[in-house]
């Protein structure tokens, strides 16, 4: 497996990728495309985050299952992000065939290419966000005035807390301003910031949620899986570029089958799974997860193959009613069917589309 960390993407024109060789939406193979022996293409990009919600991918790259379940004769190339902007630019360059990515940029990026660039076929992570505040903030009310931080403008964090702090009848612009002020900034900035006293508090995934708490003093004032029905919301899926899709789609099937091995592998040895996710990512970012704060983090999370698409079309429209993004019609987003044809082989329950 080789790997590059992209930290940071060379601006590209979302406009500039050819649409003309992913139109259409069919996940026909190409003519010629599958061999008689091995997969029908040597190299499978792979994006994904050092974060706790995309452990599936950590593990799998790193214990093993994809590269199993690909065989000896494909390469993985794995690239890291620190934003779904990145990953998004990235894979509309051609940069990566697969992205472990949130809800919100998958949103963005399937309208930006005018729903043709991109298509979601499993999910990996959900829950594992929360707001943690400063002490003496014990109510939403106690919000007035104050100033917290999401990970980025947009991205699946900020539109939760954006559309929370509306339903609170609290104002927010995308200026800063409002009766309460919010800060994007990287989540690590934003750790030292509560610390310092630059902020009173933020919104923000596991495992940085659980590490304000253990390091600034912070507290949980909402567990976002409360807000929602069924106590689930899609954190973490998983997408593909369409020309890739159609034109190796025996090599997706593969990807999707490591993927449900590692699950399970997740579920079966969470202690071995936390091991290999905070000694990936000590390698990433150059720090290494304490063992007792990403135990506590891995509890907020639920890892899942299961993309949950009503929780995604609900952000979505929380997006929109926030005018951080345009109508789009989300018919097409979910290709499934090779999802569900393993886990009908595995004996699981199939997952629904809607």
């Amino acid at each position: 497996m080789r790997s590059f960390r992209m930290l940071a993407v060379a601006a590209v024109a979302i406009g500039a990728f050819t649409l003309s060789a992913c139109a259409g939406g069919t996940t026909e193979p190409a003519a010629g495309a599958a061999e008689e022996d091995g997969l029908s293409v040597d190299t499978v990009r792979i994006g994904y985050f050092p974060n706790v919600t995309h452990a599936p991918a950590i593990i799998g790259l790193a214990d093993g299952q994809f590269q199993s379940s690909f065989g000896d004769d494909v390469t993985i190339e794995t690239a890291t992000f620190n934003s779904g902007t990145e990953e998004i630019e990235a894979l509309f360059a051609g940069g990566i065939d697969i992205g472990f990515i949130g809800p919100s940029p998958t949103v963005t990026g399937w309208q930006k290419s005018n729903g043709q660039a991109l298509h979601v076929i499993a999910g990996a992570a959900a829950n594992g966000a929360a707001l943690v505040v400063r002490e003496g903030i014990d109510t939403p009310a106690d919000l007035e005035g104050m100033t917290i931080a999401t990970p980025s403008l947009g991205n699946t964090q900020d539109v939760a807390a954006r559309h929370w702090l509306k339903e609170e009848g609290f104002s927010t612009d995308t200026e800063g301003g409002g009766d309460v002020q919010i800060q994007p900034q990287d989540n690590a900035t934003a750790l030292t910031a509560l610390q310092i006293g630059d902020i009173d508090g933020a919104w923000v995934p596991e495992p940085w949620a659980t590490r304000m708490v253990e390091e600034a003093g912070a507290h949980v004032l909402v567990n976002e899986p409360d807000l929602w029905e069924g106590g689930q919301f899609v954190t973490t899926n998983v997408i593909v570029r369409t020309q890739f899709l159609q034109e190796h789609p025996d090599a997706v099937e593969a990807f999707l089958a490591g993927l449900l091995d590692t699950i399970d592998s997740i579920e079966a040895d969470p202690a071995a799974a936390q091991a290999t996710v905070a000694t990936e990512i000590g390698k990433i970012s150059g720090s290494t997860p304490k063992a007792d704060q990403l135990a506590k983090a891995w509890e907020n999370v639920v890892f899942t193959a299961d993309p949950l698409p009503a929780t995604l079309r609900e952000q979505a429209q929380h997006a929109i009613d926030l005018g951080l993004l345009e109508e789009t019609d989300l018919d097409g987003l979910y290709v499934l069917d090779p999802l569900n044809a393993l886990l009908k082989e595995r004996g699981e329950n199939t997952v629904d589309d809607e």
